[in-house]
């Protein structure tokens, strides 16, 4: 039986495919007394827990209350640092410690999964090498080469992007395909090592809808009829040099890029808007799309990236990182794993019998 955390987050990831909400607002005088706190933890279980009905019997509610407490405090006074250009919110996430909240939602193991398969494989060919004139900002959602914001993982948004670029075509892909199919080295994306999603997109010849294939946030057994269903397809993958912002900015100018990112700390948890310099560190275990970068009014360089916690996280759904981080890691890691999709122009066809919804 799920633990109650695991399964408010199994109903939180419903929920986010309903349309985006709002964290819930706080002020100095909610803080002031154990009976403010109270009232501003029933307006937070109204917003996030009563659409769930039965789920409150089995929910802690003293034990949750002092978890919330904890957050909203440690909310409250980090927003009131002047030198960070991000602010935190109560969100979804608010009645969960950092462990559960690690555990759930950010506990991918990459350097585990690497080490268990021999590391990174040799530098390849990394075909942007000798990219030059790079535009001073990209987005590629305003390209057109972005699906929504889903609550699930990110494995397929390279290819989602790349697929559109080469296609014209922006085609949503199934990440239930990759949770139930994919369960070898990758365990769908709970390795968080996108290499092995394309790996297995190439293997299978091709991957499938997300309207074929639906994601249920759960693992349950492959489907092959929806798995021979080769609605999309790559025709291999690159790794981006590791360690190397500027090769990263030049893979991201040209497509969107998945990434793998340090996402367990309290800033990631409840990140709402600016650009992210909070703390974390570089043992990745979460995977993120690199969509864009570009630089604010102030001359602060950032990226931009697609996360899978839904709409009413970030700054609806995505973040902006710092760019250009003083370590060559890169802020989180971010530059540590990055890789991408490859799809030629003579290959970028789709066959159209398989893009009708399939029973």
């Amino acid at each position: 039986m799920l633990k109650p955390f695991l399964l408010l987050a199994v109903v939180l990831l419903a929920l986010g495919l309903l349309g985006p909400t709002h964290s819930i607002p706080f002020t100095d005088s909610d803080l002031a007394s154990e009976e403010s706190l109270h009232g501003l933890y029933e307006r937070w279980l109204t917003h996030y827990m009563v659409p769930r009905g039965g789920l409150l019997d089995n929910y802690d509610k003293p034990h949750r209350f002092n978890v919330f407490k904890e957050n909203v405090r440690y909310i409250h006074e980090a927003n009131k640092l002047k030198d960070r250009p991000f602010k935190l919110a109560l969100n979804k996430f608010a009645d969960m410690t950092s462990e559960e909240f690690r555990l759930t939602y950010a506990g991918s193991k990459v350097r585990h999964h690497r080490a268990l398969n021999g590391g990174r494989r040799a530098e390849g060919s990394f075909m942007y090498k000798d990219a030059v004139n790079l535009p001073q900002a990209v987005d590629w959602r305003q390209r057109g080469a972005v699906t929504g914001i889903k609550d699930q993982g990110q494995c397929v948004a390279a290819v989602e992007g790349i697929n559109k670029i080469r296609t014209g075509r922006l085609v949503s892909l199934s990440e239930q395909e990759l949770v139930d199919c994919d369960n070898g080295d990758n365990q769908g994306c709970n390795g968080g090592l996108m290499d092995y999603a394309f790996q297995y997109i190439m293997k299978n010849g091709g991957i499938t809808t997300e309207s074929n294939y639906p994601y249920l946030a759960e693992q349950r057994s492959c489907i092959k009829v929806k798995e021979r269903s080769h609605d999309v397809t790559i025709d291999g993958y690159e790794d981006v040099p590791a360690n190397n912002e500027d090769a990263l900015q030049k893979a991201v100018a040209n497509q969107p890029v998945a990434v793998a990112i340090d996402a367990s700390g309290q800033d990631f948890q409840f990140y709402s808007e600016g650009v992210f310099t909070g703390s974390c560190g570089t043992d990745l275990d979460h995977g993120v799309a690199a969509v864009g970068y570009g630089t604010t009014q102030d001359g602060t360089k950032y990226w931009i990236a697609k996360n899978s916690w839904g709409q009413d996280w970030g700054e609806r759904g995505y973040i902006r990182m710092q760019r250009g981080f003083s370590d060559s890691s890169g802020l989180c890691g971010i530059a540590m794993e990055p890789s991408y999709p490859t799809k030629s122009e003579s290959h970028a066809t789709i066959m159209e019998g398989n893009l009708r919804h399939k029973l």
